[in-house]
């Protein structure tokens, strides 16, 4: 049994570097076969050197303090744990590679889903509500119809990379102070995949995929709002190793609209009226997503009020029924006036009412968005 370090340059646990090195000096020279002529000079020689090198290695003597002689045959002095390998330990192999950069991988020829695309789709405001069919185009990788996605020549095969023997991975063994540790890594012969082609496809140049362009038809639902997405199973990207495709998304953006505006299932809109309609009540017609509708106004409404068209909103994505169309009315003060109107309201105001304050907008611009709006744009 081999004998302790400690022991063996005559020093206690608690000795330091320089007690250290002198105990080994005086037994070198003491042991030295060019000194000793003894049968066993050698041997002792070698016990000393082979305590020195540990116990004046702080890592190696902080691991000796803790483990002690691990393998009678190699030990600290063979360079670790007894040169175990942590490939060959089951699970604490795959604590090994954890720690020092190794880590399993999965069967590179085992069937994976492909990736996912997204495609964005613009649609006009009022598709977003009614809803639509449509149809796209897109760009994409598909497998390639001449070596059916091996990116073999037709006539030849795939090989098993013999680098890796299809496994996807080398292995790299380093010596450290913990042992002979295995690292695996990707293989550079095949890239991971465990399998090399020997004649490439010239129509996808080994790599088993071509891009095309796929025609896809969408139903999109009624109610939609900008950012929605729409699922289209298996219209990814194809699979690997007879995996199935990846899913394709079709992510929303609605155009706005200049009159109406919208949130959630209700829509919002401004219409004008004149001071008199507004004093004295009427009916006037807004338009809606639906086209128009009467909508009365009572007398001595204020500029802003706020009026509800009952289900002339945006309809549920998910149930029955549609949201409320929410009418705001601006009273606008005329900026031209006859000399018969002006004397109208100058009768007025005597009458002991105030001439409504001007409100600063655009009138033109306004008034130009509402006669759109009536025309169903």
């Amino acid at each position: 049994m081999k004998r302790d370090y400690y022991e063996v340059l005559g020093l206690g646990k608690d000795a330091g570097p320089e007690e250290i090195k002198k105990a080994y000096r005086k037994l070198a020279r003491q042991y030295h076969p060019d000194v000793n002529k003894e049968p066993d000079a050698a041997e002792k020689f070698k016990e000393v050197k082979e305590a020195y090198d540990v116990l004046s290695d702080p890592q190696k003597k902080a691991n000796y303090d803790r483990f002690g002689h691990q393998d009678p045959g190699q030990g600290f002095g063979g360079g670790g744990f007894g040169g175990f390998d942590a490939s060959d330990m089951g699970g604490f192999g795959d604590i090994f590679d954890m720690f020092f950069g190794g880590g399993r991988r999965a069967n590179p020829n085992a069937p994976r889903k492909g990736a996912d695309l997204q495609f964005a789709l613009k649609i006009d405001f009022k598709e977003a509500i009614f809803g639509k069919e449509a149809e796209i185009e897109i760009p994409k990788e598909d497998e390639c119809g001449t070596c059916h996605g091996t990116g073999a020549k037709p006539g030849t095969g795939v090989e098993t990379c013999q680098t890796c023997n299809g496994t996807g991975q080398q292995e790299v063994v380093a010596n450290t102070p913990f042992g002979r540790i295995v690292n695996r890594r990707v293989c550079q012969t095949c890239g991971g995949k465990g399998k090399v082609v020997k004649e490439k496809c010239a129509h996808c140049r080994g790599t088993g995929r071509v891009k095309v362009r796929r025609k896809i038809h969408l139903n999109i639902p009624a109610g939609v709002d900008d950012g929605a997405q729409l699922r289209v199973a298996g219209e990814g990207e194809p699979g690997v190793n007879g995996g199935p495709p990846g899913d394709l998304y079709v992510v929303l953006r609605v155009k706005p609209h200049e009159f109406f505006e919208r949130e959630g299932n209700d829509i919002y809109c401004e219409m004008p009226i004149n001071f008199a309609q507004a004093a004295l009540g009427d009916e006037i017609e807004v338009p809606t997503v639906d086209g128009r509708v009467k909508l009365k106004i009572p007398a001595g409404t204020q500029t802003e009020t706020y009026f509800r068209l009952r289900g002339k909103g945006v309809p549920h994505l998910r149930g029955s029924g549609r949201g409320d169309q929410h009418v705001k009315v601006r009273v606008v003060t005329p900026t031209k006036l006859s000399e018969k109107q002006k004397e109208l309201l100058r009768e007025f105001a005597d009458l002991g009412s105030g001439v409504p304050q001007e409100v600063p907008h655009n009138d033109e611009s306004f008034f130009d968005k509402v006669k759109r709006a009536f025309r169903g744009e």
